[in-house]
C-alpha cells in the first residue's frame, strides 16, 4: 500500500503529488459536481423538516442526494395526510411532480451495463455455405416471439436473412430479413406464410451490439418489431387469406440462422446470407409483453413458454462458422417510480430516469442535530484534507454539496489523503461535523459505478483505503462523537451498510484463477469469494478472522448441507460476501441501541440489568447473478472480556434487522437464530438467514454467591436422592404389604411413580450436558415426568374435592378421567411444545427447558394453574374441617373454655394443611418468594427436594392402612408358626387399629376381646343435616375435637401420624 509521509517537511512533496493528479480530479469534479442550483427550500412542521430541491434529477440521483445529506427521499404520505401535505407544499409555491419513495418497496438501481458471457456466432462474409441449424422440435405456433443480440456488418448493403424457418409444405413460413438503407439505418421485414411486411428502420448501422425482438400471433396476423427495448414497428394483417385463415405457423420445420432456405434445410444463396455476429437467440411460443422484452434485453431469461434457449449444445454449426465467447454488456431494465402530483393531490408513475424536483425529509430532532453540528464546527479536518489535496475533498458544510458521481481515480485519491490525515492523528478526536463529512464522502465512494475502461486492479486498493478510513473513525476516542450524531445517521450500523456496498464493488475482480479476495485492516476485515457448486463433494465454506487476542479467532460459515441445498436448486456458483468488525465504537454505540422484545428475555433467578454487544459483528451475504439469496449460516464469536463483578452473562444470538424501527436505523432481533453451544469465552450460533450477526450478552445481577449456589445444588442433590429412596420404598410397600385397593391408593402410586422418575432424571441430568441429543431427550422426559407429577397432584386435589363435595360420577368413570388427566395431559403438553418449538426447546447451559424463550411457559403455566386449583381445594377442606370441629365441640363439650375451643380449631386448621401439602404440591408456591431472599431459596429447596420423604412419612410410616396391612402379615406368619395351638388365630382379619388425630397414638383393641372369624367395620353413613348442623357432610370427614374417638377421618388420605 502506498503511504504518504505527512510530516511538515514533506508538504512540498504532497503539493507536487496533488498537482500531478489535479487535471484528472478537476475534470471529474467539473463533470460531476452539481452543487450550484441545489439551494433547498426548507419547510418546517412541528415534527418534521422538509427540504425541497428544485433542481431536476432522476430518481436514483434524487435518492442519493437525500442520502448523502443524511435525509430520506420523501415517503408516500398516508391517505389521511395526503391533502394537507399537498396544501402545505402549495403554500410554499411548489407545483408539479416530485419524486416519492414508496413505503413497502425498495428500488434497487441495476448497474447500467451488466456483464453477460455468451457464445457468439461469427458470420464473417456473405457466403452460401455458412449456416447454423437449431436442433429443436418446433410445434405449431399460433403465436411466437424471437429475440437475439445482433452486430450488423456495415460493409454490406444487400438484403440479409437473419433467420429462416421452413416446413415441407411452405419454404417461407417464418423469416426475418434486413438491409442497411442510404441513411445508415438497418431496416427489418418479417415474413409469415410468405406474406411480407414492409422494411422499416429499427436501429443505426453503427457496428455496435443491438437487441431485437419480433412477435407475431395468429389472431389478425398482428406483428411487432422491437429494437433496444423500444417498439419500432407494429401492424396487423400479416397472415394468410381465405376461408381457413388465419393459420398458425406450421410445426416440424427447420430453423436456420444466417441463410434463406430455398429448399427445406438447404439451397442457400450468398447474396441473401447474413454477415455479422449474432448471439443470445431465444424463441417463445407466445407474444412477450413489453415488460418481458425489456427483461430479455437486460439478459434475463423469461422461462415461461420458452421454446428454445440459447445454448451451443442445441446448435449444429457449419465448420466455417466461428464460435467465440464474448461478454455482452446488457443495459438494466427501465423502472417506473412513484411521483406526487402537487396540486391534484394524486399519484402517478413515470420512468425513473426522467429528471424531476424532489423533497428530502428529516425528523425534527435529526435536522437540528445536523444544523448544530455544522454551526459548532471548527472545520479542522476539512481544512487539513483540502489543503493536502489542493482541492475540495470535504466541503465546509454537508448542506453545500450536490450529488457527486465519483470515478475510481478521484475516489482513490480522496480516500488516500483522508486516511493519511486520520492516521497521523492531527485531529485526535473528531468533531460531529468532521465525522459527518467523512461519512458523506464514504457514501459518495460507496455509490461508485465501475465504468468501461476502469483499471479494476485499483479496486482492491480502494477497498484497502476504505477499510482503513472506517477503522480510524471507529476508534475508541470517537465513541462520544458517534453518540452525538446518532439521530442524524440513524444508528451506527449505517457504516456497516456502506462497507457492504464497497465489498460488492470488489466482485468484478473475481476470476476462475482468483476466487477469493481478502482485506484485513486492523479491527476491520472483509472478504469476497466465488464458490463452485458443481463439485461432487461440497464442504462448508468458512470466513475465519484472527482476533487481537492471541490464539483466538471468529468465524462464520455456510454449512455443507446448505451448499448442497443450493446446488439442488440448480445454482452452479454463488458469490459470498463477508465482513468483520472487531470490538470498538461500533459495539459501544450498538449496546445502547434498541433491542426487539424477542431479544431480552428475563431470567427469574437473577435481576436483569441490561443487554450489551459482547463480541465482534460479523456478516455473510450470498449472491447469485447479482441477486441476494437466502441461506443458513453458523458462526462462532469470542466474548470480549467483561469486567463486571457479581454479575452473570447470558449469551443471545442476534442479528441487526434494518426493517425494525427504520427511523432509528434498525434494532437487534433473534428471529431465526439460536444458541448452538455456549462456552465461558465464546458462543456458537445457528441462523436460518444471512445478515449482520453478533452475540448479545444479557447482564444479570448475581443475587447469590458461588458458595451459596454450590450449597443449594448440594442440598438439591441430597434431597432428591433421599426423596427418590423414600418414594421407592413407599411404592414397594404399597405393592408388597397388600394395602386394600382404592381410588386414593391408585392415585398415590401414580403420583409416586411420576415424582420418583422425575427426581431420578434430575440427579443425572448434568451428566447428559456434553451430548446434545442425550440432553434433549433428558429435557423432554424431565418435562414429561414433572408435568405428570403435577397432573397427579391435581388428581389428588380432585379426588379430595369429590370426598368433600358430592360428585355424581361412578368410580370407574372417575378413574378413567384421572388417568387421562394424570398421564394424557402431560403427553399432550410435551408433544405440542416439541412440535411448535423444537429448535428452541433446550436451554443453552443445562438440560432443562429454555427460559429465554416462551418454551418455559409450557411447564410454568400448567403448574401455576394446578397450584391455584389445589389451593382452592385445600381452602375448602380446611373450611369444612373447622366447621365440623366447631359443631362437634358445641355438641360434646359445650362447657369447654374459650382457650380450649380456639386451640382445637387451630389444630383442626393446621392438621389438614400439614397432611395435604406434599400431595397437593403447594410447597412449590415458595418458589414465588425465592427472589426476595436467599432464605426462601433454602426453604424452597428443602421442602420440594424432600417431598418424597414427606410422603413416605405421612402416607407410609404413619398410615393406618399400611400399618394394619403389615400387622396382618405378622399375624399370618404367627398363625403359621403355631399350628398346634388349641385356639389358632384366624389370620383372615385382625382388629382394626384406630388412630387419634389428637395424640398420634394407636388405640389397640381390648385385650380380652377375642377376634371373631370375620370382623367387619360398620357401614359408613352420611350425617343428615338437621337443625343448626349446617351443610350435609360425608362421614369420611368429621370433627377432630373428640378426645374419645376420631368421629370423622380424612378418608381421602388416611393417616395416623398426627
Amino acid at each position: 500500500m502506498v503511504r504518504r509521509d505527512l510530516r511538515p517537511d514533506s508538504c512540498l512533496f504532497s503539493f507536487l503529488v496533488g498537482l500531478s493528479r489535479s487535471l484528472l480530479a478537476f475534470a471529474a469534479l467539473a463533470k460531476n459536481q452539481t452543487s450550484q442550483g441545489f439551494a433547498p427550500l426548507t419547510i418546517e412542521t412541528p415534527r418534521h423538516t422538509y427540504a425541497y430541491v428544485g433542481t431536476a434529477l432522476d430518481w436514483w440521483q434524487a435518492d442519493r442526494y437525500c442520502e448523502q445529506h443524511f435525509a430520506q427521499l420523501l415517503l408516500e404520505p398516508q391517505d389521511s395526510e395526503q391533502g394537507s401535505f399537498s396544501k402545505l407544499l402549495q403554500s410554499h409555491h411548489i407545483r408539479g411532480s416530485v419524486w416519492l419513495k414508496e413505503r413497502d418497496s425498495v428500488l434497487h438501481k441495476t448497474k447500467r451495463r451488466r456483464g453477460h458471457t455468451v457464445p457468439v456466432l461469427v458470420f464473417r462474409d456473405k457466403t452460401d455455405t455458412k449456416y447454423v441449424k437449431v436442433l429443436s422440435d418446433f410445434p405449431a405456433l399460433p403465436a411466437v416471439t424471437a429475440c437475439a443480440h445482433l452486430q450488423w456488418d456495415t460493409r454490406s448493403q444487400d438484403i440479409a436473412t437473419i433467420f429462416s424457418y421452413a416446413v415441407p409444405a411452405f419454404i417461407n413460413e417464418f423469416q426475418l430479413r434486413g438491409f442497411v438503407d442510404e441513411e445508415g439505418f438497418v431496416r427489418f421485414a418479417l415474413i409469415v406464410h410468405g406474406h411480407h411486411s414492409p422494411y422499416l428502420p429499427v436501429f443505426r448501422a453503427d457496428g455496435q451490439w443491438h437487441h431485437f425482438c419480433v412477435t407475431w400471433q395468429q389472431e389478425n396476423g398482428t406483428w411487432a418489431i422491437y429494437a433496444d427495448g423500444k417498439r419500432r414497428a407494429a401492424a396487423s394483417g400479416l397472415c394468410s387469406v381465405g376461408p381457413s385463415a388465419p393459420q398458425a405457423i406450421s410445426g416440424q420445420g427447420t430453423f436456420i440462422i444466417g441463410q434463406d432456405q430455398d429448399s427445406l434445410g438447404g439451397t442457400f444463396r450468398a447474396k441473401e446470407s447474413f454477415s455479422g455476429n449474432i448471439t443470445d437467440l431465444h424463441i417463445w411460443h407466445r407474444v412477450l409483453s413489453a415488460e418481458h422484452i425489456e427483461k430479455v434485453r437486460s439478459c434475463w431469461v423469461v422461462e415461461q413458454d420458452l421454446l428454445f434457449g440459447w445454448s451451443s449444445n442445441a446448435l449444429q454449426v457449419e465448420s466455417t462458422v466461428q464460435t467465440v465467447a464474448t461478454q455482452l454488456l446488457c443495459p438494466g431494465p427501465v423502472e417506473e417510480c412513484r411521483v406526487l402530483e402537487v396540486g391534484s393531490s394524486g399519484f402517478s408513475y413515470v420512468s425513473c430516469l426522467q429528471p424531476l424536483p424532489f423533497i428530502c425529509h428529516y425528523s425534527k430532532d435529526a435536522y437540528w442535530q445536523l444544523k448544530r453540528a455544522q454551526l459548532e464546527s471548527s472545520h479542522a479536518l476539512a481544512s487539513r484534507v483540502n489543503t493536502l489535496a489542493v482541492r475540495t475533498v470535504i466541503p465546509d458544510s454537508v448542506f453545500s454539496s450536490g450529488v457527486q458521481d465519483m470515478n475510481l481515480s478521484v475516489a482513490l485519491d480522496a480516500l488516500d489523503i483522508l486516511a493519511a490525515v486520520l492516521r497521523e492523528g492531527e485531529v485526535p478526536v473528531l468533531e460531529p461535523s468532521d465525522l459527518l463529512a467523512v461519512l458523506q464522502l464514504l457514501k459518495q465512494v460507496s455509490d461508485l459505478e465501475i465504468q468501461e475502461g476502469d483499471e479494476l486492479e485499483m479496486l482492491e486498493q480502494l477497498g484497502q483505503y476504505y477499510m482503513e478510513v472506517t477503522e480510524l473513525i471507529l476508534e475508541e476516542q470517537n465513541t462520544g462523537t458517534w453518540s452525538l450524531i446518532s439521530q442524524v445517521i440513524r444508528g451506527p450500523m449505517a457504516v456497516v451498510e456502506l462497507c457492504d456496498r464497497v465489498v460488492s464493488l470488489l466482485v468484478p475482480l473475481l476470476t476462475r484463477e482468483r476466487t477469493k479476495i481478502t482485506i484485513q485492516h486492523g479491527n476491520i476485515g472483509m472478504e469476497v469469494r466465488e464458490l463452485e457448486l458443481s463439485e461432487q463433494q461440497l464442504s462448508g465454506e468458512a470466513y475465519v478472522v484472527q482476533t487481537p487476542e492471541k490464539g483466538r479467532h471468529d468465524l462464520i460459515e455456510v454449512p455443507a448441507e446448505e451448499m448442497q441445498r443450493l446446488k439442488s436448486r440448480g445454482l452452479h456458483r454463488v458469490t459470498v460476501k463477508n465482513m468483520w468488525f472487531g470490538y470498538g465504537s461500533l459495539q459501544r454505540c450498538l449496546s445502547s441501541s434498541a433491542v426487539s422484545p424477542d431479544t431480552a428475555a428475563p431470567d427469574g433467578a437473577q435481576k436483569y440489568l441490561g443487554t450489551s454487544v459482547g463480541t465482534a459483528v460479523i456478516s455473510a451475504t450470498l449472491l447469485s447473478d447479482q441477486q441476494e439469496i437466502s441461506a443458513a449460516v453458523r458462526y462462532r464469536l469470542q466474548h470480549r472480556a467483561q469486567d463486571l463483578p457479581n454479575t452473570l452473562l447470558g449469551p443471545v444470538c442476534a442479528f441487526w434487522n434494518f426493517s425494525l424501527s427504520p427511523d432509528a436505523g434498525g434494532m437487534w432481533s433473534t428471529a431465526g437464530c439460536s444458541v448452538a453451544k455456549s462456552l465461558p469465552d465464546s458462543t456458537a450460533c445457528f441462523c436460518n438467514h444471512t445478515t449482520n450477526f453478533a452475540i448479545l450478552l444479557q447482564v444479570y445481577e448475581m443475587e447469590r454467591t458461588t458458595k451459596e449456589e454450590l450449597t443449594l445444588q448440594t442440598l438439591t442433590f441430597i434431597g432428591c436422592g433421599v426423596s427418590f429412596c423414600a418414594l421407592t420404598v413407599t411404592f414397594v410397600l404399597f405393592l408388597v404389604v397388600g394395602v386394600p385397593k382404592s381410588e386414593r391408593m391408585t392415585v398415590h402410586k401414580n403420583l409416586i411413580l411420576a415424582l420418583a422418575a422425575g427426581e431420578a432424571l434430575l440427579m443425572v441430568s448434568e451428566l447428559a450436558k456434553p451430548n446434545q441429543v442425550l440432553c434433549f431427550m433428558v429435557t423432554a422426559f424431565l418435562h414429561l415426568f414433572f408435568m405428570a407429577a403435577f397432573s397427579w397432584m391435581l388428581v389428588e386435589g380432585l379426588l379430595l374435592w369429590s370426598k368433600v363435595v358430592a360428585v355424581n360420577m361412578s368410580e370407574g368413570r372417575r378413574m378413567k378421567f384421572y388417568y387421562v388427566t394424570g398421564w394424557g395431559l402431560p403427553v399432550l403438553i410435551v408433544g405440542v411444545t416439541l412440535a411448535t418449538s423444537f429448535n428452541k426447546y433446550v436451554a443453552a447451559n443445562h438440560c432443562w427447558l429454555n427460559v429465554q424463550t416462551n418454551v418455559i411457559w409450557a411447564f410454568v403455566g400448567p403448574v401455576l394453574l394446578i397450584l391455584a386449583v389445589n389451593s382452592l381445594v385445600l381452602l375448602r377442606v380446611v373450611a369444612v374441617t373447622v366447621a365440623s370441629a366447631r359443631r362437634r365441640s358445641k355438641m360434646l363439650t359445650p362447657s369447654s373454655s374459650l382457650e380450649s375451643q380456639i386451640g382445637a380449631q387451630l389444630w383442626a386448621t393446621a392438621k389438614p394443611v400439614l397432611v395435604l401439602l406434599p400431595v397437593l404440591g403447594l410447597t412449590w408456591l415458595c418458589g414465588l418468594l425465592v427472589h426476595l431472599s436467599i432464605a426462601w431459596a433454602y426453604v424452597f429447596i428443602v421442602l420440594n427436594s424432600l417431598q418424597g420423604l414427606y410422603i413416605f412419612l405421612v402416607y407410609a410410616v404413619y398410615n393406618s392402612e399400611v400399618r394394619n396391612a403389615i400387622q396382618r402379615m405378622k399375624d399370618k406368619k404367627k398363625a403359621l408358626s403355631f399350628t398346634n395351638c388349641s385356639h389358632p388365630i384366624n389370620y383372615l382379619s385382625s382388629p382394626r387399629n384406630t388412630t387419634s388425630w389428637d395424640t398420634g397414638r394407636l388405640s389397640p383393641a381390648p385385650e380380652t376381646a377375642l377376634p371373631s372369624p370375620v370382623q367387619r367395620e360398620p357401614p359408613v353413613k352420611n350425617i343428615t343435616s338437621r337443625g343448626n348442623f349446617g351443610a350435609r357432610i360425608p362421614m369420611g370427614i368429621s370433627s377432630i375435637m373428640s378426645p374419645e374417638r376420631p368421629a370423622v377421618e380424612l378418608t381421602a388420605f388416611k393417616c395416623s401420624g398426627f
